[in-house]
Formats: C-alpha cells, sequence, structure tokens
C-alpha cells in the first residue's frame, strides 16, 4: 500500500456502507476499484461471489476483470495457493448494467439471448410505423435513428408518454409510433436494452422476496463512471444494495457527458442526501498531463455551478504552455495542424501519439482532406458519414448530374419536387425524362409548363458553371435554400443544421474549377473513407481522429482540439445553461486527454463568415467565474 496516495489507500481499504470517490482525469480509478477489490477479499475475507463491479460498457468490464485477475496473480507461487487466488478471481462478478440486469430477467423469466432485439429489427418496427403514418421524411435513416433515441430516453427515465414532447415530430405522431413498436416488440417476444432495465425494476419493485435473493447474492456492489448513471439504472443499483449498503461508487461530475443518452450528473450530486452516512474521497493527483494542462482544464471547468468543487493537482511537474491556435480560416487551421504534426513527427513523435478532437462528426471533412492529400496515415474510432451522401448533397448533385445530361428518372426524382414544383411522378413514366413528354403531360395547364420551362432554363445555365458558382445557383436561384428552411419548419428543426451541410458543400466546391476534377475528388474520398473503415477493423497506425465522446477515458502525448469556435463548441443547440454546462464538460474531457502537448486551434472565418472563437478558450485561458460554485 505505500505506493498509493493517501486519498487511493482511504478508497482501497474502505470496507462497509456507501462510499463516494470523486476521481479526476488521470487519477488512477481503475487501479483504485481493482485493488479495492482484491482487499475485500484477501484482507477483510470478503467472498468473492459477494462482489459485483459494473461497468457501462463491455470493454470495461472485459479490462476491469483482466486486470484484476492480474493483480490477484502477482506475487503468488505456483501451486495451491495461486489456483485458489485464479478461482477467487474468476468468482467476483464484472459486467454492464444491461448484462447484469438481463441474468437476473433470465432467472425469473426464461428469457434468452434470442429474446434480445437486433437493431435492424428495431429500425424496421419503426420504418414500418413511418410507412404506415404515410410520414414524408428525406433522411430516413436520420429520422428513425433520432426517433429511437427518444423511445430510449422515455424509458430509461421512466417518463409518462403523456407529457412527453418530441423533438422530431408531433406529440400524436411519437406516441403513434412508440405504440406500434411496443406492440411489434411484444408480438415477437423481444426486449430491447431499456427494457431489461425497466423490466428488472418493476421485477424488484414487485417481487420483494426475489429482490432480496439477489441482495444477498451481491452484499458489495461497485459502480464505475457513476456519473454516466440514469434514472432506473440508480434505482435498481440502490435497490440491489439494501440493507446494507455496501456501496462503492466512482466518478467524477465534470466528465459526465451523456444527456442525450438520459445521464444525469446531478444523481452523483445528490448522493451524500441519498446517503447522508456516505464518506467521500477525492482522487485528486493527476498523473496524466503537465501542470499547464491540469490547471488550464480546472480553470474551465470551475466556470460550470453545479458540480462538486475540486483541487486538482499534477505529479508530473510543469511542461509547455497549453497553444491557443488561431487561423484565418478553416482551410488555414488544417494546414497548420498538418505542419504542426509534420514537425512532431521529425521531433521524434510517433503518429500514433496524435490526436485530433472535435465535437461532432461533421467538423473533420476537412482535416481529413489535408491528411490524405500530404500522405499522413490516420485512424478513426468512430464511422465518418460522407458528406457526399448526404440527402442534401445528393440533392444538389442531382441538380448538376441533370444539367450534364443524366436525364434518368432515378436522379430526376431526386430534383423535381425539391423545391416543390407539384409535379406528379406520373408525369415521369419513362426510364429517361424528356422535357417535352413531362410538358405534353401538362399541356392544359400553363402555369405548369411554366414551371418546367424555368427547370429546363436553369439546368442550361448550371450546365457550364464551375462547382462553386453552381451550388450557389442551385441554393439561390432555384431556391433550395428555401426548400430546406421549409423542410426544417416541417420536420421541427433549425434550419441551420441542415444549412452546415449546404456549406460544407460550398466549401468543398470552391476547390476545384471543373466539375470533372470535383467528381474525381469526391469518389477518391469515397475510397478512402472505405478504406478507413477497413483500417478501424485492422487496427492501422496513424494519427488519432475521435469525437470528443469518442476519446472519454483516452489519452494521448499531443492532442489538437479543432474548432474551438462559437456555434461548433459549445453547439449551436445548446441554448440551455444544463446544456452549456454539458458542452463545457465535453470541452474539459477534450482537454484532459492530452498528457505532454495541448493545441486549442479555431478559424476566424468559415463559408464566407466571421467566426467567433470558443468562450471556452477565454474561459480557460483566464477569466474565472466570479459566483461561488453551487453546492449540491
Amino acid at each position: 500500500m505505500e505506493e498509493f496516495h493517501p486519498s487511493q489507500k482511504e478508497a482501497i481499504k474502505h470496507k462497509d456502507g456507501p462510499m463516494m470517490v470523486l476521481a479526476g482525469p488521470g487519477s488512477g480509478k481503475t487501479t483504485v476499484i481493482t485493488h479495492r477489490v482484491k482487499h475485500l477479499v484477501e484482507e477483510y475475507g470478503v467472498d468473492p461471489s459477494s462482489v459485483l463491479v459494473i461497468t457501462f460498457t463491455r470493454a470495461a468490464a472485459r479490462e476491469m476483470k483482466e486486470r484484476f485477475a492480474k493483480l490477484m496473480e502477482s506475487g503468488e507461487e505456483p501451486g495451491r495457493r495461486a489456483q485458489e487466488t485464479a478461482f477467487a478471481a474468476s468468482r467476483v462478478s464484472f459486467g454492464t448494467f444491461h448484462s447484469i440486469f438481463f441474468t437476473i430477467l433470465k432467472y425469473a423469466y426464461r428469457y434468452q439471448a434470442s429474446n434480445i432485439v437486433r437493431e435492424e429489427q428495431r429500425i424496421r418496427f419503426v420504418r414500418e410505423m413511418v410507412g404506415k403514418l404515410r410520414l414524408e421524411i428525406e433522411d430516413e435513416h436520420e429520422f428513425i435513428s433520432a426517433v429511437l433515441g427518444e423511445i430510449s430516453f422515455v424509458k430509461s427515465e421512466m417518463v409518462d408518454l403523456n407529457h412527453y414532447y418530441s423533438q422530431n415530430c408531433s406529440e400524436e405522431m411519437f406516441k403513434e409510433i412508440y405504440a406500434g413498436y411496443e406492440e411489434q416488440m411484444r408480438r415477437a417476444n423481444l426486449l430491447d436494452f431499456d427494457d431489461m432495465l425497466v423490466m428488472c425494476h418493476e421485477l424488484f419493485t414487485k417481487r420483494p422476496d426475489i429482490l432480496a435473493i439477489w441482495q444477498r447474492k451481491f452484499r458489495y456492489i461497485l459502480v464505475d463512471e457513476f456519473q454516466d448513471i440514469n434514472k432506473v439504472q440508480y434505482e435498481i443499483v440502490r435497490m440491489l444494495a439494501k440493507p446494507e449498503d455496501n456501496l462503492f461508487i466512482v466518478g467524477d461530475d465534470d466528465q459526465s457527458v451523456y444527456r442525450f443518452r438520459g445521464s444525469k450528473p446531478e444523481i452523483m450530486l445528490g448522493f451524500p442526501k441519498d446517503y447522508p452516512e456516505a464518506r467521500t474521497v477525492l482522487l485528486g493527483v493527476n498523473y496524466r498531463s503537465t501542470i499547464e494542462i491540469v490547471d488550464a482544464a480546472s480553470r474551465l471547468i470551475r466556470h460550470n455551478r453545479k458540480r462538486y468543487d475540486k483541487k486538482l493537482e499534477a505529479a508530473r511537474g510543469h511542461g509547455r504552455p497549453v497553444a491557443a491556435c488561431a487561423s484565418a480560416d478553416a482551410q488555414a487551421e488544417t494546414l497548420r495542424i498538418v505542419d504542426e504534426i509534420k514537425g512532431y513527427v521529425q521531433a521524434g513523435y510517433r503518429l500514433e501519439d496524435i490526436a485530433i478532437l472535435y465535437r461532432t462528426n461533421l467538423n473533420p471533412r476537412l482535416m481529413i482532406e489535408k491528411l490524405m492529400e500530404y500522405n499522413i496515415p490516420f485512424t478513426m474510432k468512430d464511422s465518418l458519414p460522407n458528406l457526399y451522401d448526404h440527402w442534401i448533397s445528393k440533392n444538389v448533385l442531382a441538380y448538376i448530374r441533370a444539367a450534364r445530361g443524366d436525364l434518368s428518372r432515378g436522379n430526376i426524382l431526386q430534383i423535381i419536387n425539391r423545391p416543390n414544383r407539384y409535379i406528379s411522378r406520373d408525369a415521369l413514366e419513362d426510364a429517361s425524362v424528356s422535357w417535352d413528354r413531362v410538358e405534353a403531360f401538362y399541356q392544359d395547364k400553363g402555369w405548369m409548363v411554366g414551371r418546367i420551362e424555368q427547370l429546363r432554363y436553369d439546368l442550361m445555365m448550371l450546365k457550364t458553371m464551375a462547382p462553386a458558382a453552381a451550388v450557389t445557383y442551385i441554393r439561390k436561384a432555384v431556391g433550395y435554400d428555401g426548400y430546406l428552411k421549409e423542410y426544417a419548419l416541417y420536420r421541427w428543426l433549425k434550419p441551420e443544421e441542415l444549412m452546415e451541410t449546404l456549406d460544407q458543400l460550398q466549401e468543398s466546391a470552391a476547390n476545384y474549377k471543373t466539375m470533372e476534377a470535383w467528381f474525381d475528388h469526391m469518389e477518391d474520398y469515397r475510397q478512402r473513407l472505405l478504406e478507413q473503415a477497413q483500417a478501424r477493423q485492422a487496427a492501422r497506425e496513424g494519427v488519432s481522429l475521435m469525437t470528443m465522446h469518442g476519446a472519454k477515458g483516452l489519452e494521448f502525448p499531443v492532442v489538437y482540439i479543432l474548432d474551438a469556435n462559437e456555434g461548433i463548441t459549445p453547439h449551436r443547440k445548446a441554448v440551455l445553461d444544463a446544456d452549456l454546462e454539458e458542452e463545457r464538460r465535453m470541452f474539459y474531457v477534450a482537454m484532459t486527454r492530452a498528457k505532454d502537448r495541448l493545441h486549442v486551434c479555431w478559424a476566424k472565418e468559415r463559408y464566407g463568415k466571421k467566426q467567433e472563437v470558443s468562450r471556452f478558450v477565454e474561459e480557460y485561458l483566464v477569466r474565472e467565474r466570479p459566483e461561488e460554485t453551487e453546492k449540491p
């Protein structure tokens, strides 16, 4: 125990009753959890089978189990004692919330793995409801994904459906989709992950005898990443821990970044009220980052009001200051990063030592193109959506292809009523569209013939335009911007969310003088993304690109934060105080991934418009919040 910090020792040696461990970034929380389990078994004689360690991902559970097994094996002599230790290690239960709760349901209801719904089945159930309700959706995949997220939120938060307001469609429409989804799930005798939690909660509430069996089974419960817990998970854990309340929670409220999944940092903030007898330990020594990085991140996060106030120290000593990198525009920003990466490699760093973090998957397109251009290998943790495959891009490119002679029915259907010209599909019966025949279809309706003639004129104008000019013409003269605004209103979306795709497409077009060169680039980009998808599976080496969410739990010697601009981080969607605090926590997570060097980058101009630097930059540089942090 001599190797541990006093706060780590206190947490490891804790035996009975509730304890909350506030674990700052890089403070060794996994080490504390595994050593605490070892201490329970070896020093306090706790039966290993009565210990339950809960994590949020299968990978985390697997890593925790492997580290604990190695810890139990270390220092043991070969022979019977080593075998006993290995056996004891195997009896401790490590698992995710879903795996643990599904095990409980298996014993109660005889469920099998075949009863767990597959993701493609969930998508099919909602798609069938969309078809049944005859909803006009441009991006069906995006809509279904969003609605499934809302269904998950309603279940995990145990929300009364009558008091829920959908962000993607009307209340009545959401209720119908939800009811249809649930009916198909029950008819097929299937469970989704949220059902596992809800049913387990109902089981324990209605059957105290079954609850008592599991309470006797798991007498010591440890929960990792507790800041990410949601309401129903917490309620089940509280029931399981009774009557002894040997509940050991480890987490950092400053790293709670999954509100969109139902995670509630308020649960961790309220833990001392739920358990007044709970002891609290702060793991406040960061063993990962330099003093400059830890201090800058601490200045930033102190601007959040609803949090535990913590004083963090850096064990590694001083390093280089956090670099603030302002560039004229997005192109200059990406070029600067590429040049600096080459400099790091020349200085002896490996590409694998470097990470580029960004707020959303829309951000890194230019960065990726520049890395491709300079033949710098990179890997991506998340799959990146191809800008040119977005339905908005497909519409714009369909106009350009039509102007260049692609009059196939499928291509014309992409543009014929975007914006709405009220032209019937019946007028486009042939595999190849003839505008003369379309006009003949409406020969008795002069106003319709006029609309078709205007479309023909627009296509003729587009035929000889350069890429950027063509995109501008489609947006302004043809009226595609107006169409998107109407669609956003219909879908209850903010028009800016859709306009960003158009802006990115226009930004791409501006780099090419001819349509041939632009289309060649699109095909090359598609192939390179395909290679990246294959490389993710093969774990190819290179610079790591990932979202701030995806970087959680990782660390790198060198970290770049991309696009630290207002509207990007914090995201334009963040309007409420709770949203802004979550955005700040995400930026904090990104900053604390860096071990040696941290670069925060932003552009002064984007899409021809002036951009403001993120408020987070000023906050970590100089400003302290004058108000006192709210006490939980």
